[in-house]
């Protein structure tokens, strides 16, 4: 759009500089750009009018067409309102309005016939309506009544009659104003090819729809065009990348296949296999590999990454596993040391607590080449931590570092950047990720390895508490552990870190017998470290815990997960803590406790992890209930200041988008064609400096 929408909205006529200064504080609308944009959330049907005797108080928002009688005040101080009888040909009605008396009765005219809209409500036998929206009745009301935005505003916009009505008339003005000005984003081969109405027509039909179809073909049109020039500026960040960055060339395959044919100790699923096909497609490619490996938890992950390891070892090269805590980073280490003792490699652990003499081995070992693993935390990341020559970092549980944590492990090789392959196995919904990770290649691994069983998840609520007691006791005495986790929101609230030592101690006095532990946030790091090595040897068979073992904890001995005041968790972490157990072959159960009162959203959660342990299933619900922004976990550009689209609703928009994105970088990478300086006229007015997430992750 050209700069006439740069104007200031407070040159619009009936705005003004007080509404304007109102508008920008409340709804951050600055210019005419910002007003055009401010789209209706939902739409009024103004074209049916009903008659008195076919109310009934079930009924949305309805139009009644009447003749004005008697208008007068009854109560009194507070109670005091205004009564207007209003009757049709089938009865009469009343009329009320408890603000504002003064005003409307100087408005009302007895004996004229109006339009009045609102919602009816029953008293005693008679019909009435609050504060309805009355309007004189013209031959217009009778012949073309068509639907009516309703509009985002706040109630100090209503204050200055910027109620959706008052948007509704500057909206309209300013439509009036710049309708020759809106110019076409995208060219006719795109818009025929998917059917799009044009700019200009969909700007107006989008505030003031004709009817249902043309409202639904504008929202189309302008939700296609948002994820359009969203995914073509993904696109062209990963082209740019793959173009600029060269990667070196890692192919030997030897140890890889030593370690498949000898070493393995179990078969590899075919989502495993196809996964290492593609990440070792990017190793030998010549192109810098920047790959995102979802999956669900327990689905094999970890032996794919060491697998890569392999071949960029075998290649000649120095790797790195980053996890976000220590916890993790010694679970990987030690998962991968044996392994590693077979293939005759060097691996080293570096966190914070490693000690001074063993760092500066490591880092001697780095800088000769000798070390060809390095497992660790953001120590890792450290200047003095420096290879010789690192041909692949791999990240796992991405989402818990920074980005600029993320930038430094680029500049551990000044030759070449290292191949990046980064792991969560928090699954996000298809459509988060095309946007989230648009400049990534995605693989995903979605099949469990075979011989696993599929957890029993189970609500219970506080009533049940001895009952899951019972089991819990069989569970113990059949020699398994269980986990008990408590939310700690923050850790240092400290009624929720009451209620960890409450349920510790409730806990000790109900399994007497049975050695008991405890882990939290606030302990020191070597008192977590000696909590979790217990459990993990079998000495003690219950943990109580807040979420510290979300991430990656793995004890095939624990089969029984309970989560307490479950309704105070995501879905998302829900999901991460059942992952807990169910990592050995015996039956896994995981119980969801909770007071019985329950709000809309967490029954929906409750229900859904009952239903289902698909972790991608589970994600589309969390968006659904979330939104984008939420799921990101950072308020990534491009995901939050979407205006019309919607990521949990218009997935099929968004992939129509994306393959239109796809084609035309295809056909024209450098967008040359004539047809398309329509398109590169709308990136260079599009935010400048939004970020480039390629170059990070």
């Amino acid at each position: 759009m050209t700069g006439v929408f740069e104007t200031d909205v407070a040159f619009l006529k009936g705005v003004g500089p007080q509404k304007a200064e109102l508008l920008n504080k409340e709804l951050q609308i600055f210019t005419y750009g910002d007003l055009i944009s401010h789209f209706p959330f939902r739409y009024e049907d103004r074209s049916s009018f009903y008659k008195i005797n076919q109310l009934n108080p079930n009924l949305p928002h309805v139009q009644v067409i009447g003749r004005m009688g008697k208008v007068e005040t009854q109560g009194m101080g507070r109670k005091k309102r205004l009564v207007a009888q209003f009757a049709d040909e089938t009865g009469v009605m009343e009329l009320t309005w408890f603000k504002g008396i003064q005003w409307v009765s100087k408005k009302l005219l007895p004996g004229s016939v109006y339009v009045a809209f609102g919602k009816p409500a029953l008293f005693g036998r008679k019909y009435s309506m609050a504060h309805p929206e009355l309007e004189p009745l013209t031959q217009r009301d009778k012949g073309q009544n068509t639907l009516q935005p309703i509009y985002p505003t706040t109630e100090k916009l209503r204050a200055r009659f910027l109620d959706s009505k008052g948007i509704s008339k500057v909206m309209a003005q300013l439509i009036r104003q710049v309708h020759a000005h809106i110019q076409e984003t995208l060219p006719l081969h795109i818009r025929t090819q998917f059917g799009l109405m044009d700019k200009q027509a969909a700007i107006q039909q989008i505030h003031f729809p004709v009817n249902e179809v043309s409202m639904n073909k504008a929202a189309y049109r302008l939700k296609f065009e948002e994820f359009f020039f969203l995914q073509l500026r993904l696109l062209r960040l990963k082209l740019s990348r793959t173009e600029k960055f060269a990667g070196q060339v890692l192919n030997d395959t030897q140890l890889l296949t030593t370690f498949y044919n000898s070493h393995l100790p179990f078969d590899l699923t075919n989502a495993q296999k196809r996964v290492m096909k593609e990440i070792y497609a990017d190793l030998k490619s010549g192109k810098q590999m920047n790959r995102l490996i979802q999956g669900d938890v327990g689905s094999g992950k970890t032996i794919v990454a060491f697998i890569s390891l392999l071949v960029a070892i075998g290649s000649g090269t120095q790797t790195c596993l980053m996890a976000p805590t220590e916890i993790l980073a010694t679970q990987h280490y030690e998962g991968l040391l044996p392994y590693a003792k077979k293939m005759g490699l060097t691996i080293s652990l570096l966190t914070g607590s490693t000690k001074k003499s063993l760092r500066e081995k490591i880092h001697q070992a780095l800088i000769s080449g000798h070390l060809k693993i390095l497992i660790g935390t953001h120590a890792l990341l450290e200047d003095v931590v420096a290879f010789q020559n690192l041909g692949l970092a791999i990240i796992d549980e991405q989402h818990r570092f920074g980005v600029a944590q993320r930038a430094k492990l680029w500049a551990k090789n000044k030759q070449h950047y290292p191949h990046v392959l980064v792991m969560t196995a928090t699954p996000i919904p298809r459509t988060l990720a095309m946007t989230l990770y648009g400049d990534l290649d995605i693989s995903v691994i979605d099949e469990l390895p075979s011989g696993r069983k599929a957890i029993q998840t189970v609500h219970r609520y506080d009533k049940d508490r001895l009952k899951v007691f019972g089991f819990i006791r069989k569970e113990i005495e059949k020699g398994r552990q269980v986990y008990l986790v408590y939310p700690l929101i923050e850790e240092s609230e400290k009624s929720d870190l009451k209620n960890l030592m409450d349920g510790y101690e409730s806990i000790c006095r109900a399994f007497p017998e049975f050695p008991i532990g405890i882990l939290h946030g606030n302990m020191k790091s070597a008192d977590k470290e000696y909590e979790m090595a217990r459990f993990v040897k079998g000495e003690t068979k219950i943990l109580v815990a807040t979420t510290v073992i979300e991430v990656g904890v793995n004890v095939p001995n624990a089969s029984v997960m309970v989560i307490e005041n479950a309704e105070r968790f995501g879905l998302s972490q829900l999901h991460q803590l059942r992952g807990r157990v169910g990592r050995g072959a015996s039956q896994s159960y995981c119980i969801l406790m909770s007071k019985y009162e329950l709000s809309k959203d967490s029954r929906v959660r409750l229900e859904t992890m009952v239903r289902t342990n698909n972790g991608f299933e589970i994600a589309d619900v969390d968006l659904k209930l979330r939104g984008p922004g939420d799921l990101a976990g950072t308020q990534q550009s491009g995901l939050t200041d979407l205006t019309i689209a919607d990521l949990s609703k218009d997935a099929p928009i968004l992939s129509q988008a994306r393959q239109a994105a796809v084609d035309l970088l295809h056909a024209d990478p450098e967008l040359v064609h004539p047809h398309h300086a329509c398109i590169k006229a709308q990136i260079k007015r599009q935010k400048k400096g939004a970020l480039n997430w390629s170059r990070i992750s």
